[in-house]
């Protein structure tokens, strides 16, 4: 039976990756992502944050919080996976800059690809990793749905409008699936990481990324809580094709779900920085329901 419900949960994971990405291509023009783009210096700043400072903040976590090796390799994928699907929404609750949130995160989960089989085995000498299975599960399983949905849009945009709700609502029933099948395979392990490093480590891992987020954000409050934002939501989708095509330790898909189920908090601090802007009137609870399509 554990056989069975492990086969079920690799299934659900490339099952919500997919239709996520394809649901983000299905809503969104070329010209929606590159446009906000423009502005290099606050582009530069971004890939510093979350490609820089980002992977070296975990790396100072590891020092002082200990961890098994499981453990490790999951606050790392995290630290190293960037450009959420769910960021623009959370940029909207926050009445940030969508527009720079949108090519934010497409740019970020462009350069994921490329940079996590680079950075990756180097972050992690001891963890045998195939850099090239890694990018190629990346391209194939992010990169070329998004690609598709972009093309749909382009050229059918009736098509995608009529389709993109439906393929967003499987992603986020997988994702429900998913965080199911997690909790009843690894409820022993779970439960052992209360009262652990584990949490301490995520919480420090995700206040300092938007900490360093924010500070180069640049001078307006849209474009830092933008940056902030994309900076400490990491992109599980990404982590999660990397864990399970590349380490059979169950622990490690485990410690992506920990992660995700905490950066889910990002929810009500976008809610926050949304009502001290005085322009948020997004419901809380209504956001929380659109979680499902990061």
């Amino acid at each position: 039976m554990a056989v069975i419900l492990e086969s079920l949960a690799t299934l659900t994971v490339l099952v919500f990756v997919v239709t996520s990405m394809l649901a983000m291509g299905l809503d969104l023009t070329v010209g929606q992502i590159l446009d906000p783009l423009r502005d290099l210096g606050l582009v530069a700043k971004a890939l510093l944050a979350n490609f820089v400072l980002v992977p070296l903040v975990a790396y100072l976590v590891l020092l002082v919080v200990p961890l098994t090796e499981a453990q490790s390799i999951g606050l790392v994928l995290l630290a190293t996976a960037a450009g959420a699907p769910f960021l623009p929404k959370l940029v909207d609750i926050a009445a940030g800059d969508v527009a720079f949130g949108v090519g934010l995160m497409v740019l970020l989960m462009v350069v994921t690809v490329a940079y996590v089989p680079i950075v990756l085995p180097i972050l992690l000498p001891g963890v045998q990793v195939d850099p090239l299975e890694i990018a190629s599960s990346l391209v194939v399983l992010m990169l070329v749905p998004l690609a598709v949905g972009l093309f749909v849009r382009a050229r059918y945009a009736e098509l995608a409008a009529s389709i993109q709700p439906t393929v967003n609502q499987i992603s986020g029933t997988a994702l429900v699936f998913l965080v199911v099948l997690m909790l009843v395979l690894n409820v022993e392990t779970l439960v052992s990481v209360v009262g652990s490093g584990v949490l301490v480590a995520f919480v420090l891992l995700i206040v300092a990324s938007f900490a360093v987020g924010w500070l180069l954000g640049g001078p307006g409050t849209d474009t830092k809580s933008v940056l902030a934002l994309g900076t400490a939501q990491r992109n599980v989708s990404a982590a999660l094709v990397v864990g399970a095509a590349n380490f059979d330790d169950p622990d490690v898909i485990v410690m992506l779900v920990v992660g995700a189920t905490l950066m889910g908090l990002l929810i009500v601090v976008a809610g926050e920085l949304g009502k001290r802007s005085g322009l948020g009137g997004e419901d809380t609870d209504a956001a929380a329901r659109d979680v499902t399509g990061d």
